[in-house]
């Protein structure tokens, strides 16, 4: 079986680069003016926090001059008991600083972050949501959704917590150097000499732990992807007692994720030693130095103490600094992936103008020539020049075997895809000059598999027309003959369908779905084998309630049935992207040699028939 590592991996590396700087700075945008003025106030109470903390080692150096007092000759004598008194009472006034402007920081930071991912995520899923069918049909739902989990959290990380800790660093690290050449300029050098050799090892290998960092993403969101796609199938799971395969599956992923997260901590534990020794050594040795300085009384003990407590300090900045970039390299790539989604046109936004037409539904839909192939299967087309009319008013019934493109033809006038060749046409003019959004809600689709949402039956009848009255959902599901079995349900109308509607059965699905279509009262009305997977019982009560929505309304039957197709004013039958036969039913059985004739004569299913 394929590891996690076969998965596609369409995560850009995360790159310091003119662009990605520029995609950082559009997260501004999403602050309003106040907020920046709050951001750089924020900054302002992390530096004065960061020169506070630079103030600690000075502190505690004059904490051990006033402990340990020597006269001329060395001799200690008895602490000065005023100076310690007084280096308190600082230590007091410092720590309430930084306790105030840290608190001060962190609150409007985190205000302001929450401010702009509230307008990064609306204007994300916005985006993705109002993609065409062939951008949902090129991205997985996991890959998806982990922009709106794992990317926007990574940037909320960055801008609440590994930003301030950089900046932090920066400041600490330059304030630190001036502050060590102020005290004693011949240790500065001594310290500063042992610096480049260490930065640039520390470079090297924190490419290396950026590039394992970066396929241990991937790992973990391929082994999300197991999780999201087995939970979304569920059913099929069960269905076919694959729980212990898809746990093998995942027991797999699960296992090379851990092998991955083994082997990077090993990675980073090698890269945290060598800093350590290397920091530690640097230490130890500009003590020995330092206490030669002691000695010969160019610098006092408590001097000593605060500079090697600066060193302490440099060098952890350094080092914190290393991860933090690391940290910020990935919340580049977060901020790139989303900022592309959010750029990419949506179907709403292409092509649409002011002036674009109304549909006026009262002329016919002419289907000329049209030829069309996925987009994922260019070299496979479903249909070629296809030729077709659908009248206002009147039944369409589309027949053919499974894989013709009968509910592809839907799809095309429904405006999911475009033809690759050809025209569909309405009031004579190609559909989509048309506004999509208008056109669209012209439109009602009852599939064979109907997706509810997991709230409440009155708020997926409601789907359809989400401002209508209590009256008018209670009226659609009537006509949908759904009143009885819904009144049933201690709850009626506020009954939770459950993930998916799993806790109704096919039929009163499908029945809540036509109530949701007769809502919406669409002028053309697609069918897509509503009752192809139903029982008898269920289907007489489906059948009823589709007579109902299909009453002076144009409608598109995709169906296998012939009780269903016979009374169609209009039967086409579809095979190899062709129409191969087209009338009605007197008409088409009135053809000596007809397909469809020998179909009925001798009850065969068109799905069946035609394989």
């Amino acid at each position: 079986m394929a590891g996690p590592h076969n998965f596609d991996r369409d995560i850009p590396k995360a790159k310091i680069s003119l662009q990605a700087f520029k995609n950082s700075l559009r997260l501004f945008r999403y602050m309003s003016n106040k907020n920046r003025g709050w951001f750089l106030l924020g900054t302002l109470f992390l530096a004065i926090s960061a020169g506070a903390s630079l103030m600690f080692p000075k502190l505690l150096g004059q904490l051990m001059d006033g402990a340990f007092v020597y006269d001329n000759h060395g001799i200690s004598k008895a602490p000065n008991t005023e100076a310690l008194e007084k280096v308190a009472v600082y230590f007091v006034y410092l720590f309430i600083v930084q306790a105030v402007f840290s608190f001060g920081r962190i609150a409007i930071y985190v205000r302001v972050t929450e401010d702009m991912t509230y307008g990064l995520r609306t204007d994300l899923f916005k985006s993705v949501i109002s993609q065409n069918m062939t951008f949902h049909s090129q991205h997985r739902v996991g890959e998806l959704l982990s922009r709106f989990s794992a990317d926007i959290a990574q940037i909320q990380d960055a801008f609440t917590t590994n930003l301030a800790m950089f900046l932090r660093q920066i400041l600490v690290l330059v304030g630190g150097v001036l502050v060590l050449f102020i005290t004693s300029t011949k240790l500065a050098v001594m310290m500063l000499a042992t610096l480049p050799t260490i930065i640039v090892i520390a470079l090297v290998f924190g490419r290396f732990l950026r590039k394992k960092s970066k396929e241990l993403q991937d790992t973990t969101a391929a082994n999300n992807v197991i999780v999201e796609e087995s939970l979304s199938g569920i059913l099929s799971v069960k269905s076919f007692t694959n729980e212990q395969f898809e746990s093998e599956r995942y027991g797999q992923s699960a296992w090379q994720l851990k092998k991955d997260s083994i082997m990077r901590g090993y990675w980073r534990g090698t890269f945290s030693s060598f800093i350590i020794i290397c920091m530690f050594g640097a230490i130890v040795w500009l003590i020995y130095q330092g206490l030669g300085l002691v000695q010969s009384g160019e610098m006092g003990v408590g001097e000593l103490f605060n500079f090697m407590m600066l060193t302490a300090f440099v060098g952890s900045s350094i080092g914190g600094m290393a991860e933090q970039f690391v940290q910020i390299q990935k919340t580049l790539g977060s901020t790139e992936r989303v900022l592309e989604l959010i750029d990419t046109p949506t179907e709403l936004s292409t092509a649409q103008t002011e002036n674009q037409p109304m549909p006026q539904w009262e002329s016919p839909i002419v289907l000329k020539n049209v030829s069309f192939a996925y987009p994922s299967r260019p070299e496979f087309p479903v249909f070629k020049n296809l030729n077709l009319t659908i009248k206002p008013g009147e039944v369409l019934a589309l027949v053919g075997p499974s894989g013709s493109g009968k509910s592809t033809l839907a799809s095309l006038i429904y405006q999911f895809y475009h033809p690759t060749d050809g025209e569909i046409s309405l009031n004579n003019l190609p559909v989509n000059t048309f506004d999509l959004a208008a056109y669209r809600k012209g439109f009602a689709l009852v599939p064979q598999e109907v997706l509810l949402f997991g709230g409440s039956i009155y708020d997926n009848i409601r789907y359809g027309k989400p401002d209508a009255t209590e009256a008018e959902i209670e009226s659609a599901a009537r006509s949908a003959n759904a009143a009885d079995f819904i009144e049933a349900f201690p709850e009626k109308y506020q009954t939770k369908v459950g993930d998916r509607g799993m806790r109704l059965s096919g039929g009163q699905k499908q029945r809540i779905a036509i109530a949701r279509a007769i809502l919406r009262d669409p002028k053309i009305l697609i069918l897509d084998e509503a009752t192809s997977a139903l029982d008898s019982e269920s289907e007489i009560a489906v059948q009823k309630a589709l007579q109902n929505l299909m009453k002076n309304r144009t409608s598109i039957v995709i169906a296998h049935r012939l009780s269903t197709i016979r009374h169609a004013h209009t039967i086409a039958l579809i095979k190899q992207g062709e129409i191969v036969e087209q009338g009605n039913h007197d008409t088409l059985m009135q053809l000596p040699q007809g397909q469809y004739r020998r179909m009925v004569e001798q009850q065969i299913d068109p799905s069946d028939y035609f394989q």
